[in-house]
């Protein structure tokens, strides 16, 4: 009976152990490395990512990187990857990425997102151009410059379709290049006719422009909440990141980056 009893409160304490530490980890977030926050994202996109002058990479979606990081008591550590790649590379090279995303249904059958900003297109063009879209209607018959892989790819395309074709207007020619800044050059060499880009990118690139281009559109074109994209079905990662930015919002952090760089909150 003794021994019975001794091995049933072994049992018992290997038993609370394991629920202890199953506890414990239940609300930690599982990262790659420990102690390390990786973030995926392209680092020629600013006012969301750039290199500075001592080649460190600054911008909204580091500060953001930082705030979290802090939270989850690791360091961030910034991966730069080409834009195609970045949700490729979710569990394998990084353990998240904050990189001027937004929030559609396409990406959200690949991961999971967490909305962190709100913001929407602008329409560039060149300043003394006779073609100076106001929204996407106006881009009917336009030859019309992306980033390759944005979400407005599809959009565009959807939208001359359902639009533009169906009264009877030219179709609205789509180009994809590598990057925002090898658009707005097709733009300037006359190889395309506007560019698309997410808003404050698009100031950013034409105040670089010295002149030469000019926000067209006079409202934002298909604006959508950016998101926090991390490996589907990490739940743990998901909360830590929701628990940092309700932190974030309650202390005023949020609220400061939102403002820095003109974007909208998410609520």
């Amino acid at each position: 009976m003794k021994q019975t009893f001794k091995n049933f409160s072994c049992r018992m304490a290997l038993s609370v152990a394991a629920v202890t530490c199953f506890s414990s980890m239940s609300h930690a977030a599982p990262l790659l490395t420990n102690g390390v926050f990786k973030v995926g994202l392209e680092a020629t996109y600013p006012p969301f990512e750039s290199y500075d002058s001592n080649k460190n990479i600054v911008g909204l979606d580091p500060d953001f990187a930082a705030l979290i990081a802090k939270d989850l008591n690791a360091k961030p550590q910034l991966i730069d990857t080409k834009f195609t790649s970045l949700i490729l590379g979710l569990g394998k090279k990084y353990d998240a990425v904050i990189s001027g995303l937004y929030v559609t249904p396409e990406r959200l059958k690949q991961a999971d997102a967490i909305p962190y900003a709100m913001t929407g297109a602008s329409i560039i063009a060149l300043k003394n151009s006779n073609i100076l879209p106001k929204t996407e209607n106006d881009l009917c018959g336009v030859k019309v410059g992306l980033q390759q892989g944005t979400a407005w790819v599809a959009s565009l395309k959807k939208h001359s379709e359902a639009y533009c074709i169906k009264n009877g207007k030219p179709a609205i020619q789509v180009m994809e290049f590598p990057t925002a800044p090898e658009v707005s050059q097709a733009l300037m060499s006359r190889n395309v006719s506007a560019q698309l880009e997410i808003a404050p990118a698009a100031k950013i690139l034409v105040e670089k422009s010295r002149g030469r281009l000019v926000v067209s559109s006079s409202r934002l074109v298909y604006p959508l909440p950016l998101g926090i994209y991390v490996t589907k079905g990490n739940t743990a990662l998901v909360s830590a990141i929701k628990s940092s930015l309700a932190k974030a919002k309650a202390n005023g952090q949020y609220s400061a980056l939102i403002k820095k760089y003109n974007l909208e909150p998410v609520h």
